[in-house]
């Protein structure tokens, strides 16, 4: 069965993002080299625009919208970054944006998502179901619903980070991506799979919240509880259809690291790299940090998603 996304619908995102979204940096650290016995790329995702890659597969998502949907205005779910993603992409494209995200969300991605002009819906994500209570509004306003991975234009997007990593980087044997619901993942795999038909694709989610590896063992779609951990862009409760149709055929495993490690790897991104990267962007460092993959004289790129992390939680974890 083909695939819900192609290369040549990555290549598409990334003709749309031109001009729009950040060719971030791809850094290097003697340091990190020397620790895995590998070379490693790290592709800054969390110099991205908002902080995050999120807002490369918004931007695109947004881009394909007929001037009907436009009108209309979009709407998002989303514990922070792709909320930030839409309402940013939501301005820059001069149309509304309702994003409904948890009451227990980081107060900087909460002021930051209505720093950007949108309207800001709050829910219990303990006991509210965010998308029935999205798919409510975005059906009584007509507005279009842009999910934050389960969505081919999102996952496209969300690829190009993969795309310009290798085209500056050269060949991978490796390529270690954040995994919450899949979008960035599955986006990378497919560019990985095109321009580097070697490299092994690694998707690396919390422990607590393994939902993505459990599916991925047992062949099927496992839903988890809502998982308790600092990776707060990964505390998803299963992956996607389009998304998991995609890990399933291009992702060579996934593994998954402990809050403890990502704590770890933040410290070193702030004393030896000097930037500031999230829980969640930390995913995919903490696995190659913990050689959770046969590196060793490898070339090995990592993906960091995102640096949007409140100061003082990030002061309490590396006390």
């Amino acid at each position: 069965m083909p695939l819900p996304v192609t290369y040549a619908d990555v290549a598409a995102a990334a003709k749309h993002l031109e001009g729009a979204a950040h060719r971030t940096p791809v850094l290097i650290s003697t340091t990190a080299n020397e620790m895995t016995g590998a070379q490693v790329f790290f592709k800054a995702e969390n110099l991205q625009r908002m902080g995050a890659f999120k807002f490369r597969g918004a931007y695109n998502a947004i881009a394909k919208l007929s001037p009907e949907q436009r009108k209309r205005g979009v709407l998002a779910f989303s514990s922070g970054n792709h909320a930030q993603a839409i309402a940013l992409s939501a301005r820059l494209a001069g149309i509304a944006a309702v994003i409904v995200m948890p009451s227990d969300a980081p107060p900087l991605k909460l002021a930051a998502t209505r720093g950007y002009g949108a309207e800001v819906i709050t829910y219990d994500r303990m006991k509210e179901d965010r998308e029935a209570l999205a798919k409510k509004i975005s059906d009584e306003r007509g507005m279009t619903m842009i999910p934050p991975f389960d969505h081919p234009d999102v996952i496209a997007g969300q690829g190009t980070a993969a795309k310009e990593l290798i085209e500056d980087a050269g060949p991978l044997d490796y390529l270690f991506v954040c995994l919450g619901g899949g979008g960035l993942t599955s986006g990378c795999a497919i560019a990985a799979h095109e321009l580097a038909p070697n490299c092994k694709v690694i998707g690396v989610e919390p422990e607590a919240g393994n939902d993505v590896q459990q599916s991925f063992r047992k062949g099927e779609i496992v839903k988890i509880p809502v998982p308790v951990t600092i990776a707060d862009g990964a505390q998803t409760q299963a992956p996607g259809l389009l998304t998991f149709a995609i890990i399933r055929e291009l992702v060579s495993d996934i593994v998954t690291v402990s809050d403890p490690q990502l704590i770890e790897a933040m410290r070193f991104f702030v004393s030896r790299m000097k930037i500031v990267v999230e829980p969640t962007g930390c995913l995919a460092a903490a696995a190659v940090f913990n050689r959770l993959a046969d590196i060793k004289g490898k070339r090995v790129g990592v993906i960091i998603s995102g640096g949007n992390v409140d100061p003082a939680a990030l002061g309490r974890w590396l006390a």
